[in-house]
């Protein structure tokens, strides 16, 4: 896979930055196929930062109604990495 596809998106959330806030970490989005290693590779090709550490969880897809129609939300998978003292990513910096 390319580094592009890997990282989807970061996940900016309340729940993510008030528990990375501090501890030099980031929360991404990232394909469902992608493993550790993959997601350290393309953090550190995309962004030229240091990865010391990355941990992964799948977030289950959630049922959703429109009228009478039911269906699901696709699961998707988040990757909290943990970067080295010093390296921070430009677009997480709160102004």
């Amino acid at each position: 896979m390319e580094s592009t596809s890997i990282i989807r998106r970061p996940c900016v959330t309340e729940k993510s930055i008030a528990s990375t806030e501090g501890a030099n970490k980031v929360v991404f989005e990232v394909a469902v196929g992608a493993n550790k290693i993959e997601i350290k590779q393309a953090v550190q090709e995309l962004f030229g930062v240091t990865v010391l550490n990355v941990n992964t969880m799948r977030v289950p897809g959630k049922k959703v109604r429109m009228g009478r129609y039911q269906g699901t939300k696709p699961a998707w998978k988040k990757a909290i990495v943990t970067l080295r003292e010093g390296d921070t990513i430009e677009f997480f910096e709160s102004t």
